[in-house]
């Protein structure tokens, strides 16, 4: 029960929250969890209780061993970790629901119905002295009703890729709008190289997951009420703008690797490419100094740029038997140790730290495009709400695709998606009340 892996990219499990169904953790009755270990008892180096800690399985090499590492260094308990293959999301999600399942796991929630289940420890005090210090994009998603469920470890981000020669060369500037991209992607486009490369659906997929052109537009996927809060012509008109794109010859589909893999960039494929930060030393590697990066373009006069993030967070199984030691051991790692916490978002991979202050001083993201990228993501970050569910999810990326792919009627569409999410926020509620 492996999870694919990408050819290129072998790290593409740690970023799914990001680009593969946008981090929505499953919740309910699911499949039981792969494997007999449940992880409870033994193992780890403390002298006190037992605990187990859940990952899932990430591609970058060294993160296995880092985290084994970090659980051996902590002497108040011993911390057995569990390195999870195979859908991790349904393994946490039916694993919560028994006494089998783990004390500490990261989650890319928790979901909305783990928390409301009572699934979840409310961990606020655990973070209380440096609850400023986190990004807010991440710790939002992770907070229900002024209470935090989950403890961020390491943003993960996309943002749009640029080759500074191929631009000057066709006079064009980075484009800041919607507007200047689709006039930038048609500019740039010649017999071996297109414009822009936002996937080999032409962005249906990644743009329709996390939401980002209608964020970029001014828009809010969920209102502070809890409604839909893309129920605007602003809607329609931004994701019109993207089937004009998709349908204008400016962008590279069929490419030998998807948009997580910058080698259609790199290769002089395209001129610009919607990837990810994790894609950054790649890309320097090869081109050097010849790119630059930007968020996604505002559009309209009411937009601004903006770029998705996401991150896993550590949280605290409510069934565990050592509630109390798990937290400890949490606030440990994901609040003290801060030398562990730089090294786990940046020694295997390229990740940025969901602490603003080590984001800020980290030696690998002081500088270049490394900076403008922490920046984005403290400026112009936005993850995906805690009420967005996956049927939410799936309601809004289908409207998308029809939008882009076949020149589905927008107002039709973002009507028929806006239906769908308020019902679900609307079951959501009711569930709160």
């Amino acid at each position: 029960m492996s999870e694919p892996q990408h050819s290129t990219l072998p790290a593409l499990s740690r970023r799914r929250l990001l680009g593969l169904g946008g981090g929505l953790a499953l919740t309910g009755a699911l499949a039981a969890a792969c494997g007999s270990n449940t992880g409870r008892g033994g193992g780890g180096s403390g002298s006190g209780p037992a605990l187990s800690q859940w990952y899932h399985q990430y591609g970058e090499p060294g993160t296995e061993q880092a985290v084994r590492r970090y659980a051996a260094a902590y002497r108040p308990a011993g911390v057995t970790v569990q390195w999870r293959p195979g859908d991790y999301d349904q393994q946490t999600a039916a694993a919560l629901l028994t006494d089998a399942g783990p004390d500490v796991f990261e989650d890319s929630g928790p979901s909305i119905d783990q928390i409301q289940g009572g699934q979840v420890v409310d961990l606020t005090d655990l973070v209380k002295d440096v609850r400023a210090d986190f990004n807010p994009a991440v710790l939002e998603p992770k907070t229900y009703q002024g209470r935090v469920y989950g403890v961020p470890q390491a943003i993960d981000m996309q943002m749009l890729y640029y080759r500074r020669s191929l631009l000057a060369r066709a006079g064009v500037q980075p484009p800041r709008t919607l507007d200047e991209l689709v006039a930038a992607a048609h500019a740039l486009t010649g017999k071996d190289t297109k414009g822009l490369f936002l996937g080999n659906d032409g962005g249906a997929g990644v743009l329709g997951q996390g939401g980002i052109p209608l964020v970029a537009a001014g828009l809010r996927l969920v209102t502070d009420d809890g409604k839909a809060g893309f129920d605007d012509p602003a809607a329609a008109r931004t994701l019109g703008k993207l089937h004009t794109l998709y349908a204008s010859g400016s962008l590279l589909l069929g490419a030998p690797a998807d948009w997580s893999d910058p080698s259609a960039f790199t290769q002089g494929l395209t001129a610009m490419q919607w990837t990810g930060l994790w894609a950054l030393p790649q890309i320097g590697k090869a081109l050097g100094d010849d790119f630059g990066v930007l968020p996604f373009p505002q559009d309209g006069t009411a937009g601004s740029p903006a770029v998705p993030v996401g991150a896993y967070a550590s949280a605290v199984s409510a069934r565990g038997r050592h509630i109390d030691a798990a937290k400890a051991y949490v606030k440990w790692l994901w609040v003290d140790r801060t030398d562990y916490q730089e090294d786990f978002a940046l020694s295997y991979g390229f990740h940025i730290p969901a602490r603003l202050s080590l984001a800020r001083k980290a030696a690998k993201l002081r500088s270049g495009a490394a900076a403008d990228a922490v920046r984005f993501s403290t400026d112009h970050g936005h993850a995906l709400p805690l009420l967005w569910t996956p049927r939410s999810q799936v309601a809004l990326a289908d409207a998308v695709s029809r939008i882009i792919k076949d020149g589905a009627d927008p107002a039709a569409q973002v009507r028929s998606a806006v239906a769908t999410v308020n019902a679900e926020l609307q079951r959501v509620r009711r569930k709160s009340g």
